[in-house]
């Protein structure tokens, strides 16, 4: 398959700063790479607990469907960072088709593309290939996925941009540094910058993607979806933008930070059941391992606020599944096919 590279510098009326794709070209995308060496940042998010084995190589393989990669989508709130943008097989601009939309954090992780610093290494969730062999066996409706890339400028600074800002009191700062939390926030800015993150998705990135590409861009057919620290920040966007987001899919979900109080928060802050769909899932290995009492806590969270078990919102846990991108590959296609499935 082709994989188009875009790298835009114009703007649009959709985001006064937003890229526009000016040029196309082939990338060798479609051939296979091996690893010859270990970035250092792997390194470094390997200390953030991302993953606990050691990172094996793994050989690229051609994309499935297409890639337009924005180099440094700018914003208002947040670093300028790159944004991925995958088209389905069969998409066609000039098609009356219109497709919902999922936005994913961790960009880096979801295509194993020559662009991202892990090309080569076995951290990669390979989206294109779950909605690929989903869609073509009529499992789930094929869909655009807006794929952000995470902070990277400073250690913990990913941290910094997923961990919900509203439950950090000064209390719950204080006890998250004195576990010896990573986050590393802008000089003088705010604690966390998840607030600005989540402006960047809705105000700023959402608008420019409805305006270029042909989404279904009402809530029922957008949806965020991430894992640990990004699980976090995908529950976070459904609380505070339920008229956005109508669905999230959060994997492992690091509740444990803070010692759970972006559960308690979302206690008195989550949307009534009606109009989402919310998956949770956790496995039992590794950093897993923590996850359950609390991602009991926010079972209970759903179904105070109306949410029924196996409709409207799942918990799988997932015995044996560590707390790694290969474990979130393995089980991608269930949270897939609880968001996209066909009514």
């Amino acid at each position: 398959m082709t994989v188009l590279v875009c790298v835009g510098v114009a703007t649009t009326a959709a985001a006064a700063n937003a890229p526009a794709p000016q040029d196309k070209q082939t990338n060798p995308d479609s051939g296979v790479k091996e690893a010859t060496s270990t970035p250092k940042k792997v390194a470094d998010l390997e200390k953030e607990g991302l993953w606990k084995e050691q990172v094996a190589q793994r050989a690229m393989t051609p994309i499935q469907g297409e890639i337009v990669h924005y180099r440094e989508f700018p914003s208002e709130y947040i670093r300028p960072r790159p944004v991925d943008v995958w088209l389905p097989e069969g998409y066609d601009s000039a098609s009356s088709d219109r497709y919902p939309v999922i936005y994913m954090h961790d960009g880096q992780m979801m295509f194993h593309l020559s662009t991202s610093p892990y090309a080569g290494m076995d951290l990669f969730w390979d989206v294109d290939k779950a909605i690929t062999r989903l869609a073509g066996e009529g499992d789930i409706r094929s869909a655009i996925v807006v794929s952000v890339w995470m902070a990277d400028w400073a250690k913990g600074a990913r941290g910094a941009e997923y961990m919900p800002q509203k439950p950090v009191t000064d209390e719950v700062w204080q006890r998250m540094k004195e576990i010896g939390g990573s986050f590393a926030v802008e000089d003088g800015g705010e604690t966390m910058g998840s607030d600005n993150y989540l402006k960047f998705l809705v105000d700023e990135l959402k608008p420019f993607i409805d305006e270029t590409y042909p989404t279904q861009s009402d809530r029922d057919n957008t949806f965020v979806a991430g894992s640990s620290m990004g699980g976090l920040i995908s529950a976070y966007a459904i609380a505070e933008y339920p008229d956005v987001f109508g669905g999230a899919a959060c994997m492992s979900s690091a509740w444990n930070i803070g010692d759970g109080a972006v559960v308690q928060w979302l206690t008195q802050h989550w949307p009534s059941a009606g109009a989402h769909r919310v998956y949770f899932d956790y496995g039992t290995e590794g950093l897993d391992a923590h996850y359950e009492p609390y991602q009991k806590q926010m079972d209970k969270v759903m179904r105070q606020h109306g949410y029924t078990s196996g409709e409207d919102w799942v918990t799988l846990r997932f015995d044996g599944a560590d707390h790694s991108p290969r474990a979130w590959r393995e089980r991608l296609h269930t949270p897939l096919k609880f968001l996209l499935g066909w009514p």
